[in-house]
């Protein structure tokens, strides 16, 4: 049986005038049965320096959080237990504890998603089951697709997925993961380091990741501003010249980037990216009416061989980066559509001059029509 005024009374006994303050603020709250501001309170004191050593936490929880549990917000609770947890002794304790917390919180979804994806974190980094995590993964995201837009569960999760997909070196799915878990949260609440590992990580999943050749987001996110004037810098600027389909700059890089063995390891699988990339740069670069490409022209912009160029063009159109047709007769490809894509400023820029251009184009037509006017009533 719990004493919780004798536990609140033995606590406010410290030389630290403010902490005994805060546990007295603590225990007004308690008798007042003020359970909303007790819980705004709690939520801030757990994270307290004097809490985080000696099993405080745990003993917290026993003494005091367990008595009034069933009275206050189950999410936040769930977000106290978030913390507490950490100080429990073996992965297996941490989660027989959350298994017990889920049973008490499975009335509130969001609750319940944060639980699973506390204890996914423990079975991914310290038990290293791949399967399970993956289970409890597709578990919260049916929890989470029956709620109401963004919840503040939905940061965590996509943190739980780029997590498992790096460490398993699925490329383009930590790559989508963590762009929509940065989506979710203040950048300002990562520290420099986990900017700056988030960001590489990032950078080197967009270079490898299948089908991920959509680079604009990334390169206009300010996770990036991270990593320039580091060591690491040489990334940002490869993944600009991968955006443009710089195949030259590509190769004069080259001493930088491959300090990073993955990318030398995929060499190939990044260099066929940057190839297609060109030639989606080259289409898009070009008037809707002037899309039609000989092979030569595209051997010369992507860097392949006249020869490889049907087969290049025909993995673009598999993987839906264009639309059009190839004339084999006349080695000719014809373009009508380009994938749409997050564009930099240098494309922004071009898409501006094009759109200038036709807008004189149009002003020619008018002026035209004007002074031709009678000319084509009369005929």
């Amino acid at each position: 049986m719990r004493d919780v005024a004798k536990y609140l009374s033995s606590k406010q006994n410290t030389v630290d005038q403010e902490l005994a303050a805060e546990w007295a603020k603590l225990e007004s709250l308690y008798n007042k049965k003020l359970w909303h501001q007790l819980t705004i309170e709690m939520l801030d004191f757990v994270k307290h320096p004097s809490l985080q050593s000696n099993n405080e936490l745990v003993q917290l929880y026993e003494n005091f959080v367990a008595d009034f549990e069933n009275k206050i917000n189950l999410l936040s609770l769930t977000e106290m237990c978030a913390v507490i947890v950490k100080q429990m002794g073996t992965p297996e304790d941490r989660l027989s504890f959350l298994k017990q917390l889920q049973e008490k919180v499975k009335a509130n979804k969001e609750a319940l998603a944060l639980c699973k994806v506390l204890s996914g974190g423990i079975i991914l980094h310290e038990k290293g089951d791949q399967a399970e995590t993956k289970n409890i993964m597709e578990e919260i995201e049916k929890i989470l697709d029956d709620t109401d837009g963004i919840t503040p569960v939905h940061g965590r999760y996509y943190s739980l997925c780029s997590d498992f997909y790096r460490i398993y070196g699925k490329h383009a799915d930590f790559y989508r993961a963590s762009l929509r878990y940065l989506g979710c949260i203040e950048l300002t609440s990562l520290s420099a380091a986990e900017q700056k590992s988030q960001a590489f990580h990032l950078g080197i999943a967009a270079l490898l990741g299948e089908g991920i050749y959509n680079l604009g987001e990334l390169l206009a996110h300010p996770v990036l501003e991270s990593l320039k004037n580091q060591e690491e810098s040489w990334l940002v600027d490869l993944l600009f010249i991968m955006n443009a389909g710089d195949i030259a700059g590509f190769h004069k890089l080259r001493p930088r980037w491959s300090s990073q063995a993955d990318l030398v390891t995929n060499e190939r699988i990044v260099l066929q990216k940057i190839t297609l990339l060109a030639l989606m740069e080259m289409t898009f670069k070009r008037p809707a009416t002037k899309r039609n490409l000989s092979f030569k022209d595209i051997a010369a912009s992507t860097g392949a061989r006249e020869d490889e160029v049907e087969l290049l063009v025909m993995k673009a159109l598999a993987q839906g980066l264009l639309k059009g047709t190839i004339d084999q007769v006349d080695s000719i490809a014809h373009f009508t559509w380009v994938q749409p894509r997050v564009l930099d400023k240098t494309q922004l820029s071009s898409m501006m001059t094009r759109l200038e251009n036709w807008c004189k184009d149009i002003e020619s037509v008018e002026t035209l029509v004007e002074t031709k006017a009678n000319d084509i009533l009369t005929m």
